[in-house]
């Protein structure tokens, strides 16, 4: 990329190839740390945030009922209702095939007990190390995406 200054100075290049920032197109999303966290479920609000950050989670969390009831497994659906009882989660349990339908109004706790596979593999981060390992020489590096797990 070349910039412009004054007409009687040559033109800079700059070596955008060596700075991942500049091959960055869009502004990549935010990704708050949340593995291990136990939010508190005091208000309305806070169940219906931390049930939406659970549907983002890509790890595997743990539901309390109000009756007692431990579910750990994945949610991979929610539906957010205009109250609590019409609204609910669906979960695929870690140790079952069979789906589950929990409502939002008999949850009291929730937990992301679950590892996220992906934690640390964002695209900022491969990029840089990617640059890190041509840096110092190592062979063998591609652009291909490393494998999840």
């Amino acid at each position: 990329m070349t910039s412009q200054g004054h007409p009687n100075q040559p033109a800079q290049t700059e070596d955008l190839s060596q700075n991942p920032d500049s091959l960055e197109v869009a502004p990549g999303r935010e990704r708050e740390t949340i593995e291990g966290w136990l939010p508190e479920l005091a208000t309305e609000e806070e169940l219906r945030e931390a049930l939406e950050k659970a549907f983002d989670y890509r790890g595997d969390v743990t539901l309390t009922t109000k009756d007692g009831k431990k579910l750990e497994g994945y949610i991979f659906d929610r539906v957010s209702g205009p109250t609590l009882a019409a609204s609910f989660v669906r979960l695929l349990p870690k140790d079952s095939s069979q789906r589950q339908k929990i409502s939002y109004a008999d949850i009291s706790a929730l937990a992301f007990t679950g590892r996220d596979p992906a934690a640390g593999k964002s695209w900022e981060a491969w990029v840089r190390k990617y640059w890190e390992k041509k840096a110092t020489g190592e062979s063998g590096l591609s652009l291909e995406p490393e494998a999840l797990e």
